[in-house]
């Protein structure tokens, strides 16, 4: 008898502990948009329903083991087939899901409408970072994981927001609903922010939808939530929300940005620069972006990524090397960098890898080299 009490203290006490701690990190975030905290209130509901229901069910269990003991001579029932038992037990857990069902339905519709929105936001996930545009406002860029590679290989210490760090987050204005479009370049990939209570696939060849409301300007962290591979957890998501006053500033200035470097883009094409320009350029581009798969020595992972030293395609046919970087190889990790990368950064990269690791094909690639490239693939299209 003492030992069921015990048991039934340290189950009410673990309730106990549970309400008191609601704002802790075990808990579900509270967010920081309408849908967030209603998701928020309802998952404390059902919360406090299933912790009702399990004080009840366990407070009568512990009686009946208690005062219908063997030892106190007590006999079991003989009953079969009672209806009215079993119309209480039907009905009963009906009403509970009912009540359950009305606000979860109503907070689900709530998250799937993304009607009348002020501004539509494409997100497209390729292996791994992130694609945004802000369409109607020729706005767009990669967000790449800018956590320190000492950080991840343990030379340096970790800082609070390990492989939760990108070179450009998402920026969107507060108080303004933002749609977002999602898809994916290569396998499947889940955009997800707590925050914001929202968590979509992105599907190859699939437009999925999402929307958010943001009250509170600030920094919202998130990742990829979906198995999308090797380096599956280096796809973090960053969003930025600013004042809509603030965000129609960026905007504007990201908009100038972009058409800058359109013109420096345009201009790069008749420049000549030098072996030395282009491997420096190219060395950074592929710490940057290459050496993750491909290893900074260039040797790669065996049976998973290529080596750099000594490749068939590195020392081969430029043009061969020119169209898997631009276009990338489909059906395997290696991605299209022809959008993410200038003509200088494509063309100082393939010189960098012609020439490093042993490679010596004394080939010095310019940038109009590879405009022509994209120009003579584009007529063929």
């Amino acid at each position: 008898m003492n030992l069921a009490k015990l048991q039934l203290f340290n189950f009410l006490s673990l309730i106990l502990v549970s309400f008191s701690s609601v704002a802790s990190d075990y808990n579900m975030r509270q967010g920081v948009t309408d849908v967030s905290n209603e998701v928020y209130e309802l998952h404390m509901t059902i919360f406090l329903i299933c912790c009702v229901i399990g004080v009840i069910v366990f407070s009568v269990m512990f009686w009946a083991l208690i005062h219908h003991r063997k030892s106190k001579g007590a006999q079991p029932a003989q009953f079969h087939e009672s209806t009215k038992v079993e119309i209480i037990w039907t009905a009963i857990p009906f009403v509970i899901l009912v009540v359950m069902a009305i606000p979860a339905t109503k907070t689900l519709i709530a998250m799937e409408d993304t009607s009348k929105s002020d501004l539509t936001i494409k997100v497209t996930g390729s292996q791994w970072k992130w694609h945004y545009e802000y369409m109607g406002h020729d706005v767009d860029f990669f967000s790449v994981l800018s956590t320190p590679k000492d950080q991840i290989a343990n030379l340096q210490a970790k800082d609070e927001h390990y492989l939760l760090e990108v070179d450009k987050p998402l920026v969107i204005p507060t108080d303004r609903k933002v749609r977002f479009l999602l898809t994916s370049d290569d396998v499947i990939h889940s955009w997800w922010v707590p925050d914001f209570a929202v968590k979509k696939d992105a599907n190859p060849g699939f437009i999925n939808e999402a929307w958010t409301r943001v009250n509170e300007q600030g920094i919202y962290r998130g990742q990829c939530a979906e198995l999308c591979g090797k380096d599956h957890g280096f796809m973090p998501v960053v969003v930025e929300a600013r004042s809509p006053e603030d965000f129609d500033v960026w905007l504007a200035d990201a908009k100038q940005a972009k058409a800058d470097a359109m013109q420096a883009e345009a201009a790069s094409v008749g420049a000549t620069l030098s072996k030395d320009e282009l491997m420096a350029t190219g060395e950074k581009v592929y710490m940057a972006y290459c050496a993750a798969c491909h290893q900074p020595t260039g040797l790669g992972l065996p049976g998973v990524f290529p080596a750099m030293k000594g490749s068939a395609v590195v020392n081969g046919e430029l043009k061969a090397h020119i169209d898997i970087l631009v276009n990338g190889r489909p059906g395997t990790a290696m991605q299209a960098f022809g959008k993410q990368l200038t003509l200088t950064e494509i063309a100082g990269v393939i010189t960098f890898k012609r020439n490093s690791w042993g490679n010596d094909t004394q080939e010095v690639v310019q940038p109009g080299q590879i405009q022509a490239f994209i120009d003579g693939t584009k007529e063929k299209e």
